[in-house]
């Protein structure tokens, strides 16, 4: 039976209401035998093992893949996963899917690995033979205990590929860094303040700012299991694709992938294993909140910048508001934020 998703919505890039579809028959290979456990909001949900649903997916059909599988820590997920492998039966298990997920990838899609940094040493090794590599982001954490004989662990590595050179990629601006006592500036930005965007710096590869997930409210309790902070895919998402686009996360887990897939108007698939139930019940009740993000971002759009702001600065002799290319700044999250509506700075350097 052919399963189609819709969901329509409003793609603050774009201006205009769309209707996202994804059809399974342009996902799945011909005679694949698959239904998905749900479909909806978009997307197309299964309930399996990647390596049952992975295989059967067209090459060539995803524009961005998020992968955060078990970090082999001997913990209880569920009852369907295996937490505890032997090292060279876990990394040879990893490949397998990353082979599958670099077929299902478009040419200058992206791929993002999630885990430690002992696994994502030797599976980076792995996509440096099929992709190219972009970066090695460091995500802060510190909830867990010091190690004998070792520094403290304090970060999770979250691996940045691209098959060839990327056909999407959005900067993306972190606010000014302020005291949150006395809320001055902590960095004078060595005398050269005056000269910063006002919407804020570079993003970085190194995200101190990342929420731990242990709220109730930004979690379920039917999944015991850690889960990630909707900031991180809020940044996946943005930085790599554009409204309409597909993301495909291999491990589902709490379904915070298609949560902000949602949210920013991408279609998506999603595997998961054990608690397919609890995702469905997020996206369908929306009772788990997303974390504050107040992240900018500077769409690249296929033609001139739109409206009033793409005119001012074309009057104004901008060369990134031409009819070639273009860029216009949406803020990640509508709520009340540090303001943002003052016009960035001409840039000298285009990046």
């Amino acid at each position: 039976m052919n399963q189609v998703a819709r969901f329509p919505l409003l793609a603050p890039v774009i201006g205009e209401a769309v209707s996202l579809t994804l059809n399974q028959a342009d996902i799945l290979k011909p005679s694949s035998g698959l239904s998905p456990y749900w479909s909806g909001s978009g997307g197309l949900l299964f309930a399996d093992d990647c390596m049952n649903i992975l295989p059967r997916l067209r090459d060539a059909s995803v524009d961005t893949v998020f992968a955060d599988p078990p970090f082999n820590l001997g913990k209880l997920y569920g009852r369907n996963t295996d937490d505890d492998l032997a090292e060279e039966k876990y990394l040879a298990w990893c490949e397998t899917w990353l082979a599958e997920c670099i077929r299902v990838l478009k040419p200058g899609g992206s791929l993002f690995l999630y885990n430690l940094p002992k696994w994502n040493i030797p599976l980076g090794a792995f996509l440096s033979k099929h992709l190219t590599f972009r970066h090695w982001i460091a995500i802060e954490h510190k909830s867990s205990l010091p190690i004998e004989g070792r520094l403290y662990p304090a970060h999770y590595s979250l691996l940045y590929y691209s098959k060839g050179k990327p056909k999407t990629f959005s900067r993306i601006r972190t606010p000014i860094l302020t005291c949150r006592h006395c809320d001055g500036e902590i960095r004078d930005y060595g005398g050269h303040r005056h000269a910063m965007n006002p919407n804020g710096v570079n993003l970085m590869d190194v995200w101190t700012d990342i929420p731990p997930v242990r709220h109730g409210k930004f979690k379920s309790a039917k999944r015991p299991a850690n889960a990630l902070s909707t900031k991180i895919l809020d940044r996946v998402v943005e930085m790599t694709t554009a409204p309409g686009e597909i993301v495909l996360d291999p491990f589902g887990g709490s379904g915070t992938t298609f949560a902000v897939a949602v949210d920013k108007g991408r279609r998506w698939i999603g595997i998961e294993i054990d608690f397919a139930d609890v995702i469905v019940e997020r996206l369908t009740e929306g009772a788990i909140m997303p974390h504050k993000n107040s992240d900018f971002v500077e769409e690249r759009l296929s033609g001139a910048v739109k409206g009033a702001d793409g005119l001012r600065r074309r009057r104004a002799g901008d060369p990134e508001a031409g009819a070639g290319s273009g860029l216009r700044g949406v803020a990640a999250d509508p709520r009340p934020g540090p303001d943002r509506s003052a016009p960035g700075k001409k840039r000298q350097r285009r990046g």
